[in-house]
């Protein structure tokens, strides 16, 4: 169990997390919803030791973390995959996968690579390929890739489809799921809030650096509040239908099937939900 308790941090003399206690339990898939500035990459910034706690402290399988310290963070089964994907364009696809298992022996290093490919198959072919020569979709695959590759327990990504195109989403939320389902823990800071607490077995709402509500995924899908002012989805009866359909659009192509009435072939990537009436 990865738990957060009282976490209170900030940049200088400014304070933005102001108390956060929640836990991600493993195999377990938890979203961050809130608007801009309200704390969500702060969070992870301090779980995985980029930033230090003024108080509050983390623990991961019931090890307290003294805080500060990503190699601390990694040693205790805690991987951050940044904004902004920050794969090294210089180097190699091998190579920036070999960064991300440096505290492992080869022999590990060797599997973790397999099972890298397995889940990006994608990328087995360009392993001696520059990173920088990779579309965004590809790096954003190599970014998680890198954060697999030191076996974590507890993976933390932060908008990881961000700039991608529609099908591209889709691919990287079927390998969140696919995460979950296979046992790593994922607190998942994304701007598509309506995919992200579609896959989301827990959510909470952070504003202001605060949780100010928490439920199961669905629960804050169906959260008329949190739709109007935090999913962009508009009127409450706009959101019931529209959050309903990408809820349903999302389960259906990650079985590659078309969700019930729609057309076949809408499994090829999540079309834009029903239009909203005047």
């Amino acid at each position: 169990m990865l738990e957060v308790t009282g976490l209170r941090a900030g940049y200088g003399s400014g304070e933005i997390l102001r108390g956060l206690t929640f836990t991600v339990a493993p195999g377990e898939i938890v979203a961050v919803v809130g608007v801009n500035g309200a704390g969500k990459s702060t969070t992870l910034k301090v779980i995985s030791g980029l930033l230090r706690a003024s108080d509050g402290h983390v623990a991961a399988d019931g090890r307290r973390l003294s805080g500060g310290s990503t190699v601390e963070a990694v040693r205790h089964g805690i991987a951050h995959v940044p904004e902004g994907r920050q794969v090294f364009p210089g180097m190699t696809v091998r190579e920036n996968l070999l960064l991300g298992g440096y505290t492992a022996s080869k022999k590990v290093i060797a599997a973790r690579m397999d099972t890298v490919t397995d889940v990006f198959p994608e990328l087995s072919a360009r392993l001696p390929a520059y990173a920088g020569e990779l579309s965004g979709g590809q790096q954003q695959m190599l970014a998680i890739g890198r954060g697999l590759m030191s076996g974590p327990r507890y993976l933390l990504l932060d908008e990881p489809s961000l700039g991608l195109a529609p099908q591209m989403c889709q691919r990287i939320f079927e390998v969140i799921a696919r995460l979950g389902t296979d046992g790593t823990g994922v607190l998942l800071v994304e701007q598509n809030g309506r995919l992200a607490l579609a896959v989301a077995r827990q959510a909470f709402l952070l504003e202001r650096g605060s949780i100010t509500l928490s439920g199961t995924g669905a629960e804050m899908l169906a959260n008329s509040e949190v739709a109007e002012r935090y999913l962009g989805v508009g009127s409450a009866s706009a959101q019931a239908a529209g959050l309903q359909y990408w809820t349903r659009a999302l389960a259906a192509a990650m079985d590659e099937q078309p969700p019930r009435g729609e057309p076949a072939g809408a499994a090829n990537g999540l079309p834009a939900p029903p239009a909203r009436r005047s």
